[in-house]
């Protein structure tokens, strides 16, 4: 750091950033550089519109891997080969936006919100699409022939879910009230739990052979996720609401 013509310079050796202060001007910072100058750049202020449209993207798509799965279920087996393909795009989709998000946040020095709560809202909607993906998968994997209504139950609490949490997420762009959506998150996310230990104890009940239990129950556990991942998602977005009232 050294003084010339009037200015301060800061010269950081490895990165080749220099910033000046003009003592003259009106306290305002200019960064001087050339691209020969900058081997490293860091956002230096909020790149709030890139989080928000980030997050607004994910929420979208688990709205639509959602809807497909709700129609893989009233479908299967028709068109299920074509559907779970679907389904497995949107679950791509997804680990696309979550890896640009953590890209981002690795490249912003101050971020909108705490950046924790941003990896982790980020990780939710991801969870979504994996849970949902994962029971698409089993269905075909298992050799599922009919689909129980307790199943297609589920699959239509998971796009409710979704499409609650994509309004909450539409609203964090200025920390808009979304207390509604998620109090009715964590409805749905009650019914969900009704709805997975009413199916597991039917499957019980049922006389089915053990090997049919086995696969439903797990397909019945892994839909009960994909609604858990939905009530994460609404624990991050409070304490972002609470943070930044």
């Amino acid at each position: 750091m050294r003084s010339v013509g009037g200015e301060l310079l800061v010269v950081c050796a490895e990165e080749d950033i220099r910033t000046t202060r003009d003592a003259s001007a009106a306290g305002g910072l200019r960064a001087l550089y050339t691209p020969a100058d900058v081997r490293l750049r860091l956002t230096l202020t909020p790149r709030n519109r890139a989080f928000f449209d980030l997050f607004t993207r994910a929420s979208t798509n688990a709205v639509e891997i959602a809807r497909l799965l709700v129609e893989l279920l009233d479908r299967f087996p028709e068109d299920g080969g074509e559907l779970i393909r679907r389904i497995k795009d949107r679950e791509h989709e997804g680990d696309r936006l979550t890896h640009d998000v953590v890209d981002l946040l690795n490249r912003t020095f101050v971020t909108p919100f705490d950046r924790d709560d941003m990896y982790r809202l980020a990780t939710a909607l991801d969870d979504v699409c994996d849970h949902v993906d994962e029971a698409a998968d089993n269905i075909a994997l298992y050799g599922v022939k009919v689909v129980p209504p307790e199943a297609r139950a589920q699959a239509s609490v998971i796009l409710r879910s979704a499409i609650k949490l994509d309004e909450a997420i539409g609203r964090l762009d200025g920390f808009r009230d979304s207390r509604q959506q998620l109090i009715d998150l964590r409805e749905l996310e009650d019914e969900g739990d009704r709805l997975v230990r009413d199916a597991v104890a039917g499957l019980f009940r049922s006389g089915q052979d053990p090997v049919s239990i086995i696969r439903w129950k797990d397909i019945h556990e892994q839909l009960e996720a994909a609604v858990d991942a939905c009530e994460n998602a609404a624990d991050v977005l409070e304490a972002i609401l609470v943070k930044n009232r």
